[in-house]
């Protein structure tokens, strides 16, 4: 995937490039789209900043994830590569406990996936389009952009050597980055407050009956509800353990960071019972105001894809799945404007995709509040309502014929109601 001496010399010389479809990012959303454009026959240009493989958060994936890899011909990839299997999640409050087994769930579909190291996978899925004939340029950043019928980008490679991209549509999946909401200046209030996370790995060194390491781990803080952990355990006997609260909380000098976190790890019965003093395995990392929002998903030549348009929070680790979902829903109507169609992007991408988000933010919201936690925590629940929740909690956000996607608010609240009285 690196550029050829060619190629390099005629960028250099701010030579304009024409190609179907340009994609800024190239994470999971980027690498999904550009496959499955490359299975459709277009010419496919992703344009990433950094240098692959890179860390990133948001190890735990989703079941509905799956289908998406399946579909842009990476799902073979993924699974030789020897991941941490996933099959659900534990919760645990003080002495409460309940596990979500997703392959026990309302909605069809793949009920296992994988929690992965984000470096190895992202790595893994854009060699996977690259194989797939998608150009990749690593070190290069887009600057501007010109909306409109023929899009045009300019773009910078390391040596500042500027160049043009004119393509037909374009792709913003630059996940936190979000190239194009910065430059177009379409940012929008999330209307959640601001939270952050610090995280690290350990080396976990669980026994087997510790604890299903084919579980995410999520714990609520004994005492601060709206405060919660992670704990993903990885392949070769890794965690990724993280803390989430409100950003003021974690308002402290770097070098504070790593006592801060293992302090509240100490304070969580079920972490320090698993992790307690594991050491870290790198330096404590931050992560806030991660909440965002646009006012649209799409405008004049492009569209907005997973975090680069909307990202809510990590507790459902939904991130991933929202990414993968907006790039095979995104291509498909891309696909139907390069063949000549008129479409209308508001009804058959914004709201669509709107929809699986505002179900996940249903949780999200309930989740801090408390409702949706003593929903989880209710000890006599409903096996069919069980497995819908599960069947949110394992992606499919957009299966209506599941009540609590179709009317999540009205069902959630209802439910809390009924776990009150009964």
């Amino acid at each position: 995937m690196e550029q050829s001496q060619e190629q390099a010399v005629k960028r250099q010389s701010g030579r304009s490039e024409t190609v179907d479809v340009a994609i800024i990012g190239a994470g999971p959303a980027g690498a999904v789209a550009a496959a499955l454009l490359r299975h459709a026959g277009r010419s496919v240009l992703v344009l990433e900043r950094q240098h692959f493989p890179r860390f990133s958060i948001g190890e735990s994936l989703l079941p509905q994830s799956m289908a998406y890899l399946e579909e842009a011909g990476m799902l073979q990839a993924v699974v030789e590569a020897g991941f941490q299997y996933k099959n659900g999640a534990q919760f645990v409050w003080r002495d409460h406990a309940t596990a979500f087994d997703f392959r026990d769930k309302h909605s069809p579909g793949w009920g296992t996936t994988f929690q992965v190291e984000r470096a190895k996978f992202d790595d893994l899925l854009i060699r996977c389009a690259a194989e797939q004939g998608a150009e990749v340029r690593f070190g290069h950043t887009v600057l501007a952009m010109q909306p409109g019928d023929a899009p045009v980008l300019e773009v910078a490679d390391e040596s500042d050597a500027r160049y043009e991209v004119r393509a037909r549509f374009v792709f913003d999946a630059s996940g936190f980055g979000r190239v194009l909401p910065r430059l177009l200046n379409l940012e929008a209030p999330t209307g959640l407050p601001t939270r952050a996370a610090i995280f690290s790995h350990v080396r976990d060194g669980l026994a087997l009956d510790d604890f299903d390491r084919n579980k995410i781990c999520v714990a609520t803080h004994p005492e601060r509800r709206d405060m919660w952990f992670w704990m993903i355990p990885l392949a070769g006997g890794r965690s990724s353990v993280g803390c989430v609260a409100e950003a003021a909380f974690f308002d402290m000098p770097e070098a504070a960071r790593e006592a801060r976190l293992r302090a509240l790890i100490r304070e969580e019965p079920t972490l320090n019972r698993l992790i307690g003093d594991a050491p870290f395995l790198m330096p404590v990392r931050q992560i806030g105001g991660y909440s965002a929002n646009v006012e649209r998903l799409h405008g004049p030549g492009y569209a907005l894809l997973g975090n680069a348009g909307e990202f809510l929070d990590p507790v459902f680790s939904s991130g991933v799945t929202i990414a993968l979902r907006s790039a095979q829903m995104a291509v498909k109507v891309a696909e139907r404007v390069l063949g000549g169609e008129a479409v209308d992007w508001h009804a058959e991408y914004d709201v669509p995709l709107r929809k699986g988000i505002d179900t996940f933010r249903a949780f999200v919201e309930r989740w801090y509040t408390g409702e949706l936690q003593d929903i989880i925590y209710y000890p006599r629940q409903t096996p069919m309502i069980r497995r819908m929740i599960s069947a949110v909690l394992a992606g499919y956000a957009w299966d209506e014929s599941n009540p609590y996607v179709a009317d999540p608010v009205r069902r959630l609240n209802a439910l809390h109601e009924a776990c009150k009285t009964l």
